[in-house]
């Protein structure tokens, strides 16, 4: 349940910031937490905010080729769909992640899922 996970998350994030400052990796992870909890509580607004401050964060320390920036932009791109923010959801997507999504991970994932086999036998 979002509306009691939220503080719980709220104070993870108000520990990591305090005591293990130098530690972002952390801290962008608390963030991006409380975004995916605030967005179940539909609190748009504020989840937009902060998922907009860890892609920005993301960018800037790791580059936008490194899988955890390219699952925040992800995120953000969802968002801004809701928001119906056509031209900068399509721009992060198409301008941005894909084309750094293709040279980190490949056109084709390795980890991703095979399709089914093919059944030998006939249906019945």
């Amino acid at each position: 349940r979002p509306e009691e996970a939220l503080p719980v998350l709220e104070t993870n994030l108000a520990l990591m910031r305090r005591h293990w400052s130098h530690d972002e990796e952390a801290i962008l992870n608390a963030q991006s937490n409380v975004a995916g909890c605030l967005t179940g509580l539909k609190r748009y607004d504020e989840a937009l905010r902060l998922q907009r401050e860890v892609y920005a964060r993301r960018v800037a320390r790791d580059g936008i080729s490194y899988k955890e920036t390219i699952g925040s932009g992800n995120n953000l791109a969802a968002s801004l769909r809701f928001f119906q923010l056509w031209d900068e959801a399509k721009f992060l997507l198409r301008d941005q992640l894909l084309p750094a999504a293709r040279r980190s991970l490949g056109d084709e994932r390795s980890d991703a899922p095979s399709p089914p086999e093919p059944s030998r036998n006939p249906p019945a």
